[in-house]
């Protein structure tokens, strides 16, 4: 079943509805098969042209906390939990660091180092090997805004600078930017160009931010449906941006959550990070022409 409608992209493009991306979106959140069909048919029969892809992913939300699968609920909405990392932008480089952890980096956020000809203040230093990767991290509060041109630009001449730094500790092999969206067209062929490595929502294809969470389980702490804003802001301001850190009542109760709700969260938490069937997930990309995920680097 498909009407057909025309939907708008965030970033104001239009494009047909896709049923596969609704259903590859589903079953990345773990949501069973039957749940899948039903809230495909629910979405497809309200459709209409002119619809934006966050209204129909909302409803999507809305509609799998309907089932009852809170953790599935969770899983679905990574995008807009990693656009609640803000304002400021600061948790989000705290999260870039812990996803490149889960994918064996040894990382440091907020570091101070001194190029050739100018000091620089470095969002995430990551190493891995005789790998030694700069990065700097770029957050969006919208997912219709992109990192342009400008910022690869700015970015790589940086990273220049501290590739020939007469500091050893300063030193970096390569540079990279680092965007919780996505980069326009002319960002990436500069990157392409100038050998920056690009790391966006979707970027790479099939080795983007948004697979590098799922394959590793590291999902941002303000996914979870049992927190409200405030008390996910609390956790957010002690530095701690996983789920899987919700792991005692002593920890709920130290950031002040009631005790009458900290069992809930606990259990929404330790189903948050189980991950979906990969035969599920290795079938779902070959039906769709989706290359498989890759550990960064």
């Amino acid at each position: 079943m498909n009407n057909g409608a025309i939907i708008t992209k965030a970033d104001g493009s239009t494009e047909p509805f896709s049923e596969r991306k609704l259903l590859q979106s589903l079953l990345r959140a773990g949501a069973s098969k039957d749940i899948q069909s039903r809230i495909v048919m629910q979405v497809e029969s309200e459709l209409k042209n002119g619809m934006t892809t966050e209204e129909i992913y909302r409803h999507a939300y809305e509609l799998l906390n309907r089932e009852g699968t809170h953790p599935a609920a969770a899983r679905y909405s990574i995008k807009r939990a990693v656009l609640e990392l803000g304002p400021s932008g600061f948790p989000f480089e705290q999260f870039v660091a812990e996803v490149l952890k889960a994918h064996g980096w040894k990382t440091k956020t907020d570091v101070s180092m001194t190029g050739r000809c100018a000091p620089h203040e470095v969002d995430v230093l990551a190493t891995k090997g005789s790998v030694r990767a700069g990065i700097e991290v770029k957050f969006h509060n919208h997912a219709g805004l992109r990192t342009d041109v400008k910022d690869a630009l700015y970015v790589h001449a940086r990273f220049e600078d501290l590739k020939v730094s007469p500091y050893k500790e300063s030193k970096v092999t390569e540079g990279w930017l680092v965007t919780n969206t996505r980069f326009t067209r002319t960002a990436i062929r500069y990157g392409q160009c100038a050998g920056l490595s690009m790391l966006g929502w979707d970027y790479p294809r099939g080795r983007g931010l948004l697979e590098l969470i799922e394959e590793a389980g590291v999902h941002p702490l303000t996914c979870l449906t049992t927190l409200t804003q405030a008390e996910k802001q609390r956790f957010l301001d002690k530095k701690v941006v996983l789920c899987k850190e919700i792991r005692s009542a002593q920890s709920l109760h130290d950031h002040g959550i009631a005790p009458s709700k900290i069992g809930t969260v606990l259990a929404e938490a330790a189903q948050v990070c189980v991950l979906p069937d990969e035969s599920d997930l290795h079938r779902l990309s070959v039906d769709t022409g989706v290359r498989g995920l890759h550990h960064v680097g």
